[in-house]
C-alpha cells in the first residue's frame, strides 16, 4: 500500500469535520451523521491530534473554524464530492417518474400491488400524484398515467386499454337476507344506494336490470369511487363499481354480488405515456409492469 494512505486520518473523523464545519455545530452534525455529539467531538479532537493542529475555535455560543479548518475544508469537501461522483458511476440513482392516477385506482388496485414491483425494479423511484382532475404531462412532470375515458386521446400519446369499463353492484356479505345468496332485482331499491361521481345507478337500473330508478330510493353520495366501495364493505349499502377495482375484496369474501348483472360503461380504463419520453427504459418498464398486472397482451 502506498504510504500516503498509511497516513490518511479516519474516514469517519473526516466526516464528522466537515459536517461540523458545515453546521459550525457538533450537535447538528451529530443528527446529521446518526451519531451521538460525544461522538463528533471524539473524531474531532482524534482528528487534531492526528493533524497536529487545532481546527475549531470553542466559543460558548458556538464553534469558528481555525485559520488551518478554514484551509482544510475545501480541499475535504473536494475529495468528498470525487467520491460521491466515482460512486454514482458504478451505482446510479434511481430515476424518478411520476405516475397520473384518480385515487380510488391508486388505493383500491395500485397501491397493493407496489411492493412486488419495487422489489424488481429498485432503480425505479416512482412517484403516485392520485387526483380526480386531469395531471399535465409537462405542466405536472407526469411521465405516465391511467386515465378513464374514450380513445383516441391525441396524436403525441401511446395509449394501451388497461381495463374495460365493467360495472357491476357491491354490498357486504351482511346485507343479504338471511339464506340468500342475492337479492332480488325489483327489491334493489329497498336499500340504501351509494352513488359516486359517476352517478351510475339509474343507467345501471335501466340497462343492466330492466328497471326505472324510483325517485324515493334511499341514497348517500360520496365525491370518489373508493370511498363508495369503503362504504359498501362497511354495509352501509349497495355500491357500483368496475369490476377490476373490487375483484380483491370479491375474492377475499369482503363484498359480495347481491345482483349477477353487469353493465358495459363506455370510460374505459388506459395507459397512456407521451411519444417524447424524459425516462424511455424506466417509463416502458412501468407500463409494461401494468400491461401484465392487468393481464393484457402487448401488442
Amino acid at each position: 500500500m502506498p504510504e500516503a494512505f498509511l497516513s490518511l486520518p479516519p474516514l469517519n473523523a473526516l466526516r464528522a469535520f466537515e459536517a461540523a464545519a458545515r453546521h459550525l455545530n457538533f450537535r447538528i452534525a451529530a443528527q446529521e451523521l446518526n451519531v451521538t455529539q460525544g461522538a463528533v467531538a471524539q473524531h474531532i479532537r482524534g482528528l487534531e491530534a492526528d493533524l497536529g493542529a487545532k481546527l475549531f475555535e470553542r466559543l460558548p455560543r458556538g464553534l469558528a473554524l481555525t485559520d488551518e479548518g478554514r484551509a482544510y475544508v475545501p480541499n475535504i469537501r473536494r475529495a468528498f464530492d470525487l467520491i460521491s461522483e466515482a460512486t454514482l458511476l458504478l451505482r446510479p440513482e434511481p430515476a424518478r417518474l411520476t405516475i397520473s392516477v384518480t385515487p380510488s385506482f391508486a388505493t383500491k388496485w395500485l397501491i397493493p400491488k407496489l411492493p412486488e414491483f419495487v422489489a424488481h425494479n429498485p432503480l425505479v423511484d416512482l412517484r403516485i400524484l392520485a387526483s380526480e382532475s386531469l395531471s399535465s404531462f409537462q405542466a405536472d412532470g407526469v411521465d405516465i398515467a391511467v386515465r378513464q375515458g374514450r380513445s383516441p386521446f391525441g396524436p403525441g400519446l401511446m395509449v394501451d386499454l388497461l381495463f374495460p369499463q365493467q360495472i357491476v353492484a357491491i354490498c357486504s356479505p351482511s346485507l343479504l337476507p338471511v339464506g340468500a345468496k342475492e337479492i332480488a332485482p325489483t327489491a334493489i331499491q329497498h336499500y340504501v344506494l351509494l352513488h359516486d361521481a359517476h352517478n351510475l345507478w339509474p343507467e345501471f337500473m335501466e340497462k343492466a336490470l330492466g328497471l326505472k330508478m324510483a325517485t324515493e330510493a334511499k341514497r348517500m353520495r360520496f365525491n370518489q369511487t373508493g370511498l363508495a366501495i369503503e362504504a359498501a364493505i362497511a354495509g352501509q349499502g349497495i355500491a357500483l363499481a368496475s369490476r377490476f377495482l373490487v375483484a380483491a375484496d370479491l375474492a377475499a369474501g369482503r363484498l359480495v354480488q347481491p345482483i349477477n348483472a353487469e353493465m358495459r360503461g363506455t370510460q374505459d380504463f388506459y395507459v397512456v405515456v407521451p411519444r417524447k419520453q424524459r425516462h424511455p427504459e424506466p417509463t416502458q418498464a412501468v407500463r409494461q409492469w401494468l400491461l401484465d398486472e392487468a393481464g393484457v397482451e402487448d401488442s
